[in-house]
């Protein structure tokens, strides 16, 4: 479900509709699901860049270095926050996040568009230098469900959950300042890409064209 309306016919099977390439900023709660739904975006074959952030924090179990993030020590951190090397940077529960400028700006070149995935204080951040980005904000159907999904994570202790969920109450209240608000439903992943898609493929074909100057 969006804020405001994109087209209801998908692009046809096998083809993606590029337009202007444009950064795409996809932000909402800790545990709503942005990771699922961009992984998921790629395995069905949408050509974009999917940005890989930097972080200080440890990895988990499964996760890949180059893949699921840049996992930096604080001293590598800070030395690319000193040269300008980061589109945003935050301090969240207890480590830092990043992302890495050059990969946008390559990608951009190629004619794709970007995936910013992000916390909503990052979001607020890339806001400042990128107006022109596209905002989607990724909301649960409750903060029961919510609680769910990081308790079967498995990796927040019952402290850290809480701490999240509050923090969840705040930035659900930011939704409305995002261009778009989809709601992930259970059991409909799928369609939830394919509204993703389709506010994408409209947003980079729409006129005015957005300005994207990075």
């Amino acid at each position: 479900m969006s804020i405001r309306g994109a087209p209801s016919v998908p692009a046809p099977a096998g083809r993606t509709i590029i337009g202007t390439p444009i950064i795409v900023v996809v932000s909402g709660p800790s545990g709503v699901g942005k990771d699922t739904l961009i992984e998921r975006m790629a395995q069905m074959g949408h050509a974009h860049h999917f940005t890989i952030t930097a972080t200080t924090r440890p990895s988990r179990p499964g996760e890949r270095e180059g893949v699921n993030h840049f996992f930096v020590t604080q001293d590598k951190f800070f030395n690319m926050v000193a040269a300008n090397e980061l589109l945003e940077w935050a301090h969240v529960y207890g480590n830092y996040y990043g992302v890495p400028k050059q990969q946008v700006r390559d990608a951009i070149a190629r004619g794709q568009h970007v995936i910013v995935r992000v916390d909503v204080q990052g979001a607020r951040r890339i806001r400042e230098v990128l107006p022109e980005a596209l905002f989607i904000f990724v909301t649960p159907p409750s903060l029961a469900t919510l609680r769910a999904h990081l308790i079967k994570r498995g990796v927040n202790s019952p402290e850290d959950i809480e701490r999240r969920l509050a923090a969840a109450k705040q930035e659900m209240m930011e939704a409305d300042s995002f261009d778009y608000r989809v709601l992930n439903e259970e059991g409909r992943l799928d369609e939830t890409v394919a509204e993703m898609a389709r506010i994408i493929d409209w947003e980079a074909n729409r006129e005015p064209r957005r300005n994207i100057v990075l």
